[in-house]
């Protein structure tokens, strides 16, 4: 739906869609609580939704509509919400990790000074595998285990970095590995598998809960569409795409459900039918709405 309403015309700018990625987002914030943080990237939509963000105010955002989560001055690459203690939204990549390597330490900071014992508020920075290089990253994960924040770095490892190969652009492909270099548990998962990122991540958040320190999540994922919708994605082998495609989380997880009669095939076409009538509502909700500008004068 984004796409088509891209291509009319609708939104505006660079929107990077999250298509292929959704078992990451499902399987680490549907553990939060609401006083948990959430910091993302560009590709924050489903971060968004995740955390409670509603679907209106989440489609306004992208139409720059005065109904969007903040106002429609942000657009595609910046959503935030105070109410759902979702930090951004961040074009440029690895700026965000700081920023919750921030939101980490005040919640630390008000357990062990403050004496504010009920605050064991986790933060979780999401960032992708072209993010690892960056200088942010290292310093990061360096005040975040010196200090032992409550915090989970989850990278959203998708292989490429816009145009760039992983393996083209990294002297060690394993990101993982550098969790243990700065003294935290460094985790690889299927991020394909959105069971297998709950487990993982549920070990992560309540090491962090419980005041043991950071955790650095590997998820080996990948995206469907281009980098964004602005990508013709020509530079990915074909094949490559085709096989990641056969492993898209959401079939999978349906395919599980079926095999394990957790649900029948007409019960999932129910909410099936449900999620459509809620992005169908979003979109004529934003279309109705007025631009940030025209609700100025």
């Amino acid at each position: 739906m984004c796409a088509q309403m891209y291509y009319r015309g609708k939104m505006f700018g660079f929107v990077h869609l999250y298509n292929g990625q959704e078992a990451v987002s499902t399987g680490f914030i549907k553990l939060l609580k609401k006083e948990d943080y959430v910091v993302s990237t560009y590709r924050d939509h489903v971060h968004a939704l995740s955390k409670g963000v509603p679907a209106r105010a989440v489609m306004s955002e992208l139409f720059g509509k005065t109904t969007g989560c903040c106002r429609g001055q942000g657009g595609s690459m910046h959503m935030f919400s105070k109410e759902h203690n979702l930090l951004g939204g961040f074009a440029f990549i690895g700026e965000g990790i700081p920023v919750a390597t921030g939101a980490a330490f005040t919640s630390k900071y008000k357990r062990e000074v403050l004496k504010e014992g009920d605050s064991e508020d986790v933060t979780l920075a999401f960032f992708g595998d072209g993010t690892c290089n960056n200088g942010q990253f290292f310093e990061c994960l360096n005040l975040a285990a010196l200090w032992k924040l409550p915090i989970v770095f989850v990278v959203e490892n998708n292989l490429w970095a816009i145009g760039m190969s992983h393996l083209r652009a990294t002297s060690d492909p394993e990101i993982w590995k550098k969790g243990p270099a700065f003294g935290m548990p460094g985790v690889h998962v299927d991020g394909m598998d959105v069971l297998k990122v709950r487990e993982v991540a549920k070990a992560a958040i309540g090491r962090a809960r419980r005041g043991e320190g950071p955790t650095l999540v590997e998820c080996e994922t990948y995206r469907f569409r281009g980098h964004s919708l602005a990508d013709p994605d020509e530079l990915r082998d074909p094949a490559e795409k085709a096989h990641y495609a056969a492993r898209d989380p959401i079939i999978s997880l349906k395919k599980y459900i079926i095999e394990k009669s957790l649900a029948s095939e007409a019960e999932l076409k129910v909410i099936e039918e449900k999620i459509d009538e809620v992005v169908e509502d979003a979109v004529e909700f934003a279309n109705e709405a007025l631009f940030h500008l025209a609700a100025s004068y």
